[in-house]
């Protein structure tokens, strides 16, 4: 029979210094050959580590702390190894690593709560969530499997082995590593704290890793049209018939406020005539399942005229592409109206709200409009245009007028 071997060994990284100066300390774990290192969370002065002794070699208070969790750790791992002999088990470094992290098999894991979560949630697509929403986490669930092996060289972690710095250290990785603006990297912590939340309540977690941990989003600056850049791309010929369509369904969100998803579903059904006669869209938003009620302007009643053979054959009001494709043919459009500005489908829903705001409508009713369960939302896009502000002073200009 074999002999095994087992060892524990710890040593400090030279070449990868902290922010502080220290090198971070590593622990070595060898099982019959086959070895794993592991960070285990602490630091020391590159100038105080004394190999030969595996430990540091200060007298003060946080070279003493840090040579007495080094012995606990050792123990640990021993303990570790001695119950795992106890079992009978197949005992691997990457077995012991994982128990070392808390990960067994009747605990609770960080990713497999969220592949649970996000199986759940892709049954439920056109009920309680909509396809980019899922999409979303999976993204996240992605991210979060990239850092948990870069950071602790690990395939998944335990739920009850999150500390706070995890989010902090995940938050760097997004702006780092994948290169995620601030409020990008706001809506992955999101998610991540969803899953956080769903472990709370199902008592498979004891703390909450984000307890003390506050969003900070950025003020955003929508970026919408004038009604002269409208006026532009209403007026230019297409000679491509796809381009054509694509235009139109923009200029048709400019003018209703309506959101890619909801156009993409608009049919006949939605549209509905009030004692007046007068054509009003009414439909559930997608997204967050609030009514809208939005009279269709002569602009948005021309096209969807232009269109009646649509409905007929699909059942749907519009030819709408999907949003890959629609986005990346506004750019076009864009160029060649000489628009120098970065057009996608949201930025008619952000056009739309600027319109009504320059034009007085209350936001009160460009809520309504735009299906917002908050007006503090709509606020978001409420971006007073330039013309607006022009009118306002040449008011103020009559007023001191010599």
């Amino acid at each position: 029979m074999a002999r095994k071997t087992f060892n524990v060994l710890f040593f400090i990284k030279k070449a990868r210094l902290l922010k502080n100066g220290e090198a971070p300390v590593c622990m070595r774990i060898t099982v019959n050959g086959c070895m794993v290192d592991v960070l285990v969370k602490r630091s020391c002065p590159v100038y105080l580590w004394n190999q030969a002794k595996e430990n540091s070699k200060g007298k003060d208070r946080m070279s003493v702390e840090l040579n007495h969790y080094l012995e606990i750790t050792r123990s640990r791992i021993h303990q570790i190894y001695r119950e795992l002999e106890s079992t009978g088990k197949t005992i691997t470094v990457d077995l012991m690593r994982k128990l070392y992290y808390g990960v067994d098999e009747d605990s609770k894991t960080l990713l497999q709560v969220f592949r649970e979560h996000n199986e759940q949630s892709r049954k439920l697509i056109g009920k309680d969530f909509v396809s980019k929403t899922v999409q979303r986490y999976e993204t996240t669930t992605r991210y979060l499997e990239e850092f948990i092996k870069k950071e602790y060289q690990l395939s998944d972690i335990a739920l009850n082995n999150l500390e706070a710095n995890f989010i902090s250290k995940f938050d760097a990785f997004l702006k780092i590593e994948k290169g995620c603006a601030q409020n990008s990297a706001i809506t992955r912590l999101k998610n991540l704290k969803k899953i956080i939340r769903i472990a709370l309540e199902n008592d498979w977690i004891k703390k909450d890793p984000f307890a003390y941990y506050r969003f900070k989003l950025e003020e955003t600056d929508p970026e919408f049209l004038t009604m002269d850049e409208i006026k532009i791309i209403l007026a230019k010929e297409f000679t491509i018939k796809r381009v054509e369509q694509v235009r139109d369904v923009f200029i048709f969100c400019i003018f209703t406020g309506l959101a890619f998803s909801d156009v993409k579903d608009l049919s006949p059904e939605h549209l509905v005539k009030d004692n007046k006669g007068e054509l009003w869209i009414r439909k559930n938003r997608q997204k967050t399942k609030i009514m809208c009620n939005i009279p269709v302007l002569p602009v948005a009643a021309s096209i969807l005229d232009k269109y009646k053979d649509v409905a007929e054959c699909t059942g749907k009001l519009l030819p709408v592409l999907c949003n890959q494709r629609m986005n990346s043919y506004l750019k076009e459009i864009a160029d060649v109206c000489g628009i120098q500005k970065n057009l996608s489908t949201h930025i008619a829903r952000h056009t739309f709200a600027s319109l009504a705001i320059a034009n007085k409508v209350s936001l009160e009713s460009i809520a309504k409009m735009l299906g917002h369960t908050d007006i503090r939302t709509t606020r978001i896009y409420a971006k007073i245009m330039n013309s607006t502000i022009a009118n306002e002073m040449k008011v103020l200009q009559n007023k001191f007028a010599i």
